[in-house]
């Protein structure tokens, strides 16, 4: 995934607070704030609001991909039941080394 400007611009503030003077061209010289409680952002703090959203979407990488693989809570809990807490961690273990925190 790769964030946007309206991305950023959406999770400043609630309801249609903002648009675009060319709807097909959504960069920071046709952004129109229809909102008069609410002031334009300045480019940088797009820029750098745009960034941060990318950053933490892209440290989170490996939450996605251990998620994908681990097995279902009904796989895991039977698992638990029928092999013991110690297969269960093997399991666990082999997705986490594949997957590690970053």
């Amino acid at each position: 995934m790769t964030y946007t400007l309206e991305d950023y611009l959406v999770r400043l503030h609630q309801g249609q607070w903002f648009g675009w003077s060319d709807s097909k061209n959504k960069v920071y010289a046709n952004l129109v704030i229809h909102d008069d409680t609410k002031s334009k952002p300045s480019e940088a703090d797009c820029t750098a609001g745009v960034a941060a959203l990318q950053k933490a979407y892209d440290d989170a990488a490996y939450q996605r991909n251990r998620a994908n693989e681990y097995p279902s809570m009904a796989d895991q809990l039977d698992d638990i039941y029928h092999n013991g807490i110690d297969a269960w961690k093997a399991t666990i273990k082999t997705t986490k080394d594949k997957y590690p925190k970053e």
